[in-house]
């Protein structure tokens, strides 16, 4: 039996049994998980219990609120979500009995991060159109601004910044639902950030086709898109405010910094032929790799982790990021416009050297002077993306991009075994494996 999940891909309905058995084994007594029933053959929490959740992760209440006052609802539901001291400790019983167990593949402990992190992210979309929506008196303002968030996207963002806030929270010893509620704002403003980001690409590109859809600039005029852009930008940045921590707004700036400074040296990159890749993993570290890493250090931050935590996390987001960006640029050579939801070979076509190309000029020196006039003479794609396929480019790009996956899952082992933990390791499996 198949189901879908938050990010809406399919998956198969063993696979989710696994997850939760494995969950229900490291979790123990947590409340809201029960021996799985004959009819289902999974964990569930009660109805009420689900209502109770869906009360305090969603945002049906007034934002000007305090986070203490938001807690206090008709249903407790942070009674109803805390763990009780003997839960905690057998669950740190069932940890510490894994861990001494030899290491083996992350495959074979079957962790979906989407489906552990079902009640985090289950509404996560329609949150972020409450919170569009209730911030203008102006439909198609809201319309616009509110088009990628449809459900249709990865949500790598969001799922990861979720992952590491639990996985830190467990490695802190502090699981409190206020602390989750606030992490939950900067997932928010991750998956915020980034969709205003490609709103304003579509403009800058001129892109006509994006997720399998017309892109916002294929359907409104350019001036309405961008400004659309920055409503979104301004409704996450109100949202975070609120979050009164000058440490987190401090972080979470330094995403827009990097991603105006990306686009710009993007919009520029005529460099020598020594200075390219420097330049272009640069540019990638703002424009893509800069959004997770400063999302999941502001997880830690706000749960007034020490630097050396924070640190962690704002490094497995970063390599994270990269090797993202690096099989994107490698799957603009090789998928489908249908798998893509993109067209293929877009970035040569906008004039873009990435990773593949790069790696190729090596082999054949033929492609640096189409690099510095940016493919525009006739034929120069067609020739590049030859060349590219004929060269080890695209092996050198998966090589680089596993690496950065490894270092990542070497981060991901300095916190406390937890699924969340083993979760952030499979999502590096997930990374350097996507096909779309």
């Amino acid at each position: 039996m198949a189901c879908l999940s938050t990010s809406g891909r399919v998956v198969c309905g063993s696979r989710r049994q696994q997850t939760h058995k494995l969950l229900y084994q490291l979790l123990g007594s947590r409340p809201g998980y029960t021996a799985p029933s004959a009819a289902t053959g999974l964990f569930s929490p009660p109805k009420v219990q689900q209502q109770a959740m869906r009360l305090c992760h969603g945002l049906s209440f007034s934002m000007g609120k305090d986070y203490p006052d938001l807690l206090q609802s008709p249903h407790k539901c942070s009674q109803s979500l805390q763990y009780s001291q003997s839960s905690k400790a057998n669950l740190r019983q069932h940890s510490s009995v894994h861990t001494q167990q030899p290491a083996g593949p992350v495959r074979e402990f079957q962790i979906d991060p989407y489906i552990i992190l079902d009640d985090d992210l289950k509404y996560f979309y329609d949150d972020v159109r409450y919170l569009l929506k209730s911030g203008t008196s102006q439909p198609e303002l809201d319309t616009i601004a509110s088009y990628y968030f449809d459900g249709q996207g990865k949500a790598l963002r969001p799922m990861v910044t979720m992952l590491m806030a639990k996985a830190i929270n467990y490695h802190l010893n502090n699981e409190s639902h206020q602390l989750v509620h606030k992490q939950r704002q900067i997932a928010l403003f991750s998956e915020m950030v980034h969709s205003a980001s490609l709103v304003h690409d579509d403009v800058i590109d001129q892109s006509d086709f994006r997720r399998g859809k017309p892109s916002v600039n294929a359907l409104w005029n350019h001036k309405k898109v961008t400004m659309a852009g920055d409503y979104i930008l301004s409704i996450a940045s109100i949202m975070i405010a609120r979050l009164r921590s000058d440490d987190v707004t401090i972080v979470l700036s330094q995403i827009l910094t990097d991603l105006v400074q990306g686009e710009f040296m993007q919009l520029g990159s005529r460099e020598t032929e020594n200075e390219r890749f420097a330049h272009y993993l640069t540019k990638t570290y703002r424009k893509t790799a800069s959004l997770i890493a400063n999302a999941l250090k502001a997880t830690a931050v706000i749960a007034q982790a020490d630097d050396n935590v924070a640190e962690v996390a704002f490094q497995y987001g970063r390599n994270i990021g990269l090797a993202f960006q690096l099989v994107d640029d490698m799957l603009d050579f090789v998928s489908s416009t249908e798998q893509m939801g993109k067209p293929t070979a877009a970035d040569l076509k906008l004039g873009l050297a990435t990773a593949p190309v790069l790696f190729a000029c090596e082999k054949y020196p033929e492609l640096n002077p189409m690099v510095m006039r940016r493919f525009s003479e006739p034929g120069d794609v067609e020739r590049a993306f030859e060349l590219v396929h004929k060269s080890h480019g695209l092996e050198q790009t998966r090589f680089l991009a596993k690496k950065h996956c490894n270092e990542a899952i070497r981060l991901a082992q300095e916190l406390t075994e937890s699924p969340y933990q083993k979760g952030l390791q499979v999502v590096a499996d997930l990374v350097i494996n996507r096909m779309k």
